[in-house]
């Protein structure tokens, strides 16, 4: 096992077999988030905003960094081809190593130093962790950015339904309310389940062992 249990591989085909084969041959869906807007919608008095996300789908089960890296740019009206991030990540059916693969080609679309890794190394985020990814999110939807997480393992949306990737997986938050409290995630896996609701504190701990980039 490697030292740095950041790099870890994003989404491998056993991760895949577990959660049932939510992509079970490749998948490309385009429309509009759940609130299309030019930009976002906000709502400061009560503490929430949500980006507009031109969603597609991953082509296959081990695109989900270049789709989730897609999904995050396509808030800022960017179009950027997958295929070409995915080389630029060095992407393979193995996955995408870790979120610090992630972060230089977000910030060679958005702009030097744009975006930040930030790791969380143990297997469950302390309070401290998850106020820190509450912060970032607020801030970086406040800056009409979204955030990619690289998460592995199970975790369960404000409707109760579980999301399974225990090879790991890469998501896009694209949204937040109540403050931060809850956040909206854009997940390239299923166009079924394009987006949910998750509270942070669940978020954090779907990252814990891995890492995020806002």
């Amino acid at each position: 096992m490697r030292t740095d249990i950041l790099r870890k591989t994003a989404l491998t085909a056993a991760g895949l077999a577990f959660t049932g084969g939510a992509i079970a041959a490749p998948v490309t869906a385009v429309y509009a988030a759940d609130k299309p807007t030019t930009s976002a919608t906000a709502d400061r008095k009560h503490g929430e905003r949500e980006l507009g996300v031109r969603y597609e789908a991953q082509p296959n089960f081990y695109y989900c960094g270049p789709a989730a890296a897609r999904n995050a740019l396509s808030v800022q009206g960017k179009d950027i081809n997958v295929d070409a991030m995915a080389k630029q990540m060095g992407t393979t059916e193995a996955g995408t190593n870790s979120i610090n693969d992630i972060t230089p080609v977000l910030n060679k679309e958005t702009g030097k130093d744009v975006y930040r890794s930030v790791e969380i190394r143990e297997p469950k985020a302390d309070d401290k962790q998850t106020d820190k990814l509450r912060a970032d999110v607020v801030k970086t939807v406040d800056e009409g950015r979204a955030v990619v997480a690289n998460i592995a393992g199970t975790a369960t949306d404000t409707d109760g339904n579980t999301h399974s990737f225990e090879g790991g997986h890469y998501i896009s938050v694209v949204g937040y309310r109540d403050g931060g409290q809850t956040v909206k995630i854009a997940d390239s896996a299923d166009p079924d389940q394009a987006s949910y609701w998750m509270t942070t504190e669940a978020l954090a701990d779907w990252i814990a062992t891995r890492g995020y980039t806002a």
